[in-house]
C-alpha cells in the first residue's frame, strides 16, 4: 500500500495548501534558547495554584457562543477570572493560527489539531479530555451520487482536512474498508468548504458533523444526495492551550478553574436536550425543531476519564495513522498532555460521567 501521494500532490505541499501561511513558519517555536526551554519545562512541572490570582484573564474559543450559553442556561455561576474575549472559532487550523497570533488562550477541539500543531513546530498541550463513544460524523454524497458504502469511495473525490477531526474519521474509515490512499482522490479542503464542494460537485463525498448533515440533506436529498453512516468514532473531545499560556502560573490556574465549567456545561446540555435544542440548534444554528431533536438523539454522553491512558493510546494511533500516510512525522504523543490537569474534569462531575 503506497502512501506517498495524494492526487499527484506531495503530502508536504498538501499540508501547506490546507493550512496556509501558518505552516510556513513551522519550527519557529523550537528556536528558543536552551535556558528559555528549561524555564518552560520547569514552569510546566510546577504545581497549579489553588486560586486564580486577581486580574487574570483568558481568551477562550466558543463556537457560536456555545460556552457562554451553557454557562448561562446551566446557571453554573461566575468564572473566577476575566474572559477578555470569547472567540467564535472551532476549526483546528484556525485555532492553531489564533494560538500563534496570541489571540486565543484555550480551545475545544478533537484529537487531530494538537498533532497538527506539533508537526508545525508549535508547542501546545492537552489539559482536559471528554471521551466520545458514538460517531459524531457521517459521510454525505454530492447530489445524484450512486455511492452507497465506504467501499464505493474507490476512485472518488473525497473532501479531506488533515488538521481536523473530519480528516481522521475519513482516514480510519478508508483503512477499515481496506482502501489505500492511492485508490481515492483526497481533495484538500477545510470543513467550512465542504458544503460548497458537495453542492458544486467538486467532491463526491465529504464527512459532515451530525449537527450539519440535516440541513444539507434537507436541501439536496431530493436531488439525489444521501448519507452513508459510519461506525468510526473520533474518540477525543478536548481542551488544549499553548505552552506559553500554561507556563504562566496565573493563566494555568485560570485554565484549571475553567475546566470544571467546561465539563459541567456539557453535562447540562446532555441532561436538558429540549431546552438546548431550542436555545442553541434552533435559535443559533437555524435547524428546525425536528432536525435539532434528530441531532441530540445522536449526541454522545459526556465522559470525563480520571485517567488519560485510553486517550493517549488513541492519540498515538491517530498520529501513527497520519505518519503512515506521510502527513506528519512519527513522534511520541505523550508530550502533548499536561498531566497537571489530569482528573480535574472527572472530579467536577457526577460519577456516571466519569469513565
Amino acid at each position: 500500500m503506497s502512501f506517498s501521494r495524494t492526487s499527484g500532490i506531495d503530502r508536504r505541499l498538501f499540508l501547506s495548501s490546507v493550512l496556509g501561511a501558518a505552516a510556513g513558519v513551522a519550527g519557529l517555536s523550537g528556536c528558543a534558547s536552551g535556558s528559555a526551554a528549561a524555564d518552560t519545562k520547569g514552569a510546566l512541572s510546577a504545581p497549579l495554584a489553588a486560586k486564580v490570582p486577581a486580574g487574570t484573564s483568558l481568551k477562550i474559543a466558543s463556537y457560536s457562543g456555545t460556552q457562554q450559553l451553557q454557562l448561562k442556561l446551566g446557571r453554573l455561576g461566575e468564572l473566577p477570572f476575566k474572559v477578555s474575549s470569547w472567540a467564535n472559532i472551532s476549526a483546528g487550523p484556525d485555532v492553531i493560527n489564533a494560538f500563534r497570533s496570541g489571540s486565543l488562550d484555550v480551545a475545544n477541539n478533537a484529537g487531530i489539531p494538537p498533532i497538527q500543531a506539533h508537526f508545525q513546530g508549535y508547542d501546545a498541550k492537552i489539559v482536559a479530555i471528554n471521551i466520545t463513544r458514538k460517531p459524531n460524523y457521517l459521510f454525505a454524497t454530492k447530489p445524484g451520487s450512486d455511492i452507497r458504502t465506504v467501499g464505493d469511495f474507490k476512485g472518488k473525490k473525497l473532501a479531506f482536512s488533515q488538521g481536523q477531526a473530519q480528516g481522521v474519521v475519513l482516514l480510519r474509515a478508508l483503512k477499515k474498508a481496506g482502501l489505500s490512499y492511492d485508490e481515492v482522490e483526497l481533495v484538500p479542503l477545510t470543513s467550512n468548504q465542504f458544503f460548497t464542494a458537495l453542492q458544486s460537485g467538486q467532491v463526491d463525498v465529504a464527512p459532515l458533523a451530525n449537527s450539519q448533515a440535516p440541513a444539507y440533506l434537507q436541501q439536496y436529498e431530493p436531488k439525489g444526495a444521501h448519507a452513508i453512516t459510519t461506525d468510526v468514532v473520533d474518540l477525543l473531545n478536548l481542551l488544549w492551550a499553548p505552552t506559553a499560556v500554561l507556563s504562566d502560573p496565573a493563566k494555568a490556574a485560570a485554565v484549571a478553574a475553567y475546566i470544571p465549567y467546561w465539563a459541567k456545561g456539557q453535562v447540562w446540555a446532555y441532561e436538558n436536550p429540549d431546552l438546548w435544542n431550542e436555545e442553541f440548534y434552533v435559535k443559533t444554528q437555524n435547524l428546525t425543531p425536528a432536525q435539532a431533536k434528530a441531532v441530540t438523539a445522536l449526541a454522545n454522553k459526556p465522559l470525563f476519564p480520571p485517567s488519560w491512558s485510553e486517550a493517549i493510546k488513541w492519540e498515538q494511533e491517530t498520529a501513527d495513522l497520519l505518519a503512515e500516510g506521510g502527513f506528519v512525522r512519527k513522534f511520541d504523543v505523550s508530550e502533548l498532555f499536561d498531566h497537571r490537569f489530569e482528573g480535574i474534569a472527572a472530579k467536577s462531575v457526577a460519577a456516571e460521567y466519569r469513565r
